[in-house]
This record gives C-alpha cells, structure tokens and sequence, in this order.
C-alpha cells in the first residue's frame, strides 16, 4: 500500500469535505485529489527520479506529498533554513531531481547541476490544469515514500528513508478512517522537512481532519490563527509550548475549542507541562514520542496518564509527567545493555523498536537488523506498570567516575528553581573522572549564584551529579525544530576550558 492510496479512500467516501485551509475557503478532499493527479501527470513527464520541496508550509505541501505517492518517486522536503552552501550542497546530493522551490528561494539553488527548478507559483498553476487531471497516470509500483534529512550537527545530514509500508502501517494503525467530524482542525506549525509536518499530512488526510497550515512559526501567530480557525488539535515541539503558553497567560486567551495538544521532538521540561495543564485544563495532552527512522510515534502518554500524574501525590505516580508514556500496542519496545541483553525494569539501557512502520535505514546505511529490531541510539528505561522513559542520544550520557548520569535528570530539578529559566546540563572532559558535570543557565527573575544552584542540586540528587562548572547566558541554541543544539554548546564550553 502507497501513501496516495489513503487520499484516494478519503477523496472516494468524503468528496466534499473542506481538508485543507479555511473552513469557509478551504480545498476539498476531492480537489486535492484533483490537483494530486495533475501534479503527478506533470511530475511523470519530468526526468527527475526524486521530487524536491524547498518551501514553507502551504496548501500545495500536501499535493506534492501524494502527487509524489501517485507518480512513484520519493518525496524530499529540504530545510530551507540552511546556509546558502548547505543548501545547495544537500540539494545537489538529490540529483537527478525536480525541485518545487518557493519563488523567493530560487535564488539560492540556481545553477545546480542535475536538479530541475520549478517555481512554486508554476507548480500552482500545473495543479490547476483540468487536462491533466484526466491523463491516465504510468503505472507506478513505488518502494521509497519519503526521504527526511537529518538535522547534520555532527556532520553532513544523513538521508532517512522511509518506505510506503512504513508511513502507511503508522497510519492505519494509529488513526481511524474518517473518523474525525467536519468541526474538527489541526493546526500544523512544524515545518514540511520534520517527521511531524509529514505524519500530520497523512494522518490527517486518512482521519478527515481539516488541516489549517502556518508557513512559518510564531507564538503569537500560532494563538491568534488557533482561536480564529478554532483549532481543535496541534501538535508543538517543547520549546514552542513554553512559548505558547506565554502568550495564552498576557493575553487571557481560553482557547475553548482546543481539545488535543501532542507534544513531542525533545525532552519537555516537566514544569512546562504543569503549566500547561494548569492553564487550558479542557485540554488532553498527549506525549508521543517517536523518531524519524521510525515514522512518527512509538510511545504516547495519553491525557488520562497527565490528569492522573498531576493530581497524584504519589511521587512514583506523579514522576510519569517525565515519562513517554507507553509503547504502541502495533509494536515491540526493548531496553537493552551494552552486549545487547535484555534490561530489567528500572534499569537504563538503549532503546530496541520493532514493527512495520520502523524504517531505521538511511540511503547509504541500513542500520535495523536482519531480525527487524532497529536501534534508536536513545538511552532510557521502563517502570514495573510499562512506562518508557527517555533519558536522552546516548552520545549525551555523561559518564563520571564509571557512572552513567542523565542530562535531563539533572535539568528537570534545575528547572525546577524559581530562578531558573532555561539550562543545560552537558559532560566536559576531566583527567580524574573522565568528565565533569557542566550546567549553563539562563535565568529569570534576579540572579541566582553558583553555589546557590549546586545546594538546590545536592539537596534533591546525589552529590556526584551536582554542577561543577557553571555558566550563565541569555539563551540556549535550539534547532528550528526545537531540539537544543547540546553538542554545540560542549564544544563552546570545551574550548573555554582549554582556554
């Protein structure tokens, strides 16, 4: 089964109902077929063998998605936010392609050998080409869905590949045909190159849920189009909800037709989701943990496990706020040791997934294992009731003394001071311990001292996990897509001390 297969069933059984945009003004699920089908006549002219997407969230995201399902070639949304030399280095590497480019980005990708530009304004019009749309389409047999680049902090981006049986398996399990109703809107603020702005396109074409999409991120825009639109589900990445729920507290905004906010793509700082359900309490958060090399979710922590978790005063009961939930029922999810074997509940270990909708290849390296269990490289661990909780990139574990620390167990209690805004907690190289524990922090509200912070530490963990460097900033660097650049802050640091 393709990805172009679950439009065709929702544009067969619910022609008329408004998907994408507007509920007033919005496209039809028969239009967007539509439109799929003229773009995947055009695009099956092209020589191109991987059809390219550089450009913000719009209407017409969604139509090279399933244009490209329907024509059988891989569909690769570019990070737009790259250097101009990243750009164009990453675009070439797709080669031999068609690339749809925003028009004010086709500057920047001009010349590139073996890529055929097509400005987004041309494309509009290919989609609106009634003759097109009644060409019969060559038959296609397509393998590869979808191909998503990896951020690249430590190098050249990696390409994840994530096949049509991958992407749709996620779907069918996870989401029920046309099962949403006309009222229902899902406000899409990830960007088209994020696991989420695809997973948020196909599930929401396959559940019937009318998709209003913001080309570009602001907490304040993301509030305003959410109460004009009455959005009824989102999905945010942690540091956007922080963000969010700043502007909801200024501005006294109720949101009353929001009933599903997801969160996920980092570690959500547990005062944060406190918060949240403190001020839109009418709302079920959802935590659903997944990867790229995964299709999306693997782990969801539903809005019962939240309502329950804050208002229990069983600390075991209430650290669940900090988990991910529990795996999806479609899959298989184990912790594993260092030599491969099977962790006990309560101990870390490396994150194990198996199931149909787990990728875990990559265009030069096939990391999943012949026997379907692919590796996440994401430290953490299971409670005695099935609780996944997710400790971090393995590569992030700080290793004191022969002890294995979470950063994110130290920056929860951090986070938990008054004064404490923001803060990472990073392993700089020691000689006698193999690495010292390191916190930067932004703060809020007067000027904590060092010490002060290291008793707050000390006083709630082990002294071996308190701080022994401090630095102070005005702001942590993140990603567009929310996850803190820690790595880059490891090596600032580390420069610092080499001095």
């Amino acid at each position: 089964m393709h990805t172009s297969l679950l439009l065709e069933m929702a544009s067969d059984a619910a022609p008329e109902r408004i998907i994408l945009g507007e509920l007033a003004h919005g496209v039809t699920l028969v239009e967007l077929h539509g439109r799929a089908k003229a773009a995947a006549a055009w695009l099956g002219k092209q020589s191109g063998e991987t059809v390219v997407y550089l450009g913000l969230n719009s209407p017409y995201l969604p139509v090279a998605v399933f244009a490209s399902g329907l024509v059988g070639k891989p569909f690769a949304p570019i990070n737009y936010r790259l250097s101009d030399e990243e750009l164009r280095r990453l675009i070439t590497r797709t080669a031999p392609s068609v690339a749809i480019v925003d028009d004010d980005m086709l500057p920047r990708v001009q010349g590139v050998a073996g890529v055929q530009l097509v400005a987004s304004s041309e494309f509009r019009a290919v989609c609106a080409d009634v003759a097109l749309r009644a060409e019969a389409l060559p038959f296609a047999d397509p393998d590869i869905g979808v191909l998503l680049f990896t951020s690249g902090t430590t190098g050249e981006p990696k390409a994840a590949v994530l096949r049509h049986r991958n992407l749709t398996s996620y779907v069918i399990s996870t989401v029920e045909f046309l099962g949403s109703d006309d009222a229902e809107a899902a406000l899409v603020s990830v960007p088209p190159y994020h696991i989420a702005g695809i997973s948020a396109i196909l599930t929401g074409i396959y559940g019937g849920r009318r998709i209003v999409h913001m080309p570009a991120f602001t907490p304040e825009g993301w509030v305003s189009v959410a109460a004009q639109e009455k959005i009824s589900h989102a999905m945010v990445v942690p540091t956007m909800l922080g963000r969010i729920l700043d502007v909801i507290e200024e501005r006294g905004e109720k949101l009353p037709h929001l009933k599903a906010l997801s969160y996920g793509g980092g570690r959500m700082p547990q005062v944060t989701i406190e918060r949240a359900l403190r001020l839109l309490p009418h709302v079920d958060f959802v935590n659903a943990y997944g990867l790229t090399e995964t299709s999306s979710t693997i782990a969801v922590l539903g809005p019962e496990d939240h309502r329950v978790a804050i208002a229990s005063t069983d600390e075991a009961v209430r650290r669940r706020l900090g988990s991910v939930g529990k795996p999806l029922p479609t899959l298989e999810l184990e912790i594993r040791g260092p030599s491969g074997e099977l962790m006990p509940t309560g101990q870390s270990g490396e994150i194990y997934v198996r199931g149909e909708q787990v990728s875990g290849e990559y265009l030069s390296k096939k990391v999943i294992q012949d026997d379907g269990w692919f590796p996440t490289n994401d430290g953490g661990w299971m409670d005695d009731q099935g609780y996944l909780y997710v400790e971090g990139r393995l590569d992030d574990v700080i290793v004191r003394g022969g002890e294995n620390m979470s950063p994110g167990e130290i920056e929860d209690v951090l986070r938990a001071h008054p004064n404490v805004g923001d803060v990472a907690v990073l392993g700089l190289p020691d000689n006698e311990w193999g690495e010292k524990v390191a916190a930067v922090v932004v703060v809020k509200d007067g000027q904590p001292t060092p010490e002060e912070l290291a008793a707050w530490v000390k006083a709630r963990l082990r002294s071996s996990k308190t701080p022994e460097l401090w630095e102070f900033r005005e702001a942590l660097p993140y990603n567009d897509t929310g996850k803190l650049l820690r790595r880059l802050l490891k090596a600032e640091l580390a420069r610092v001390l080499r001095g």
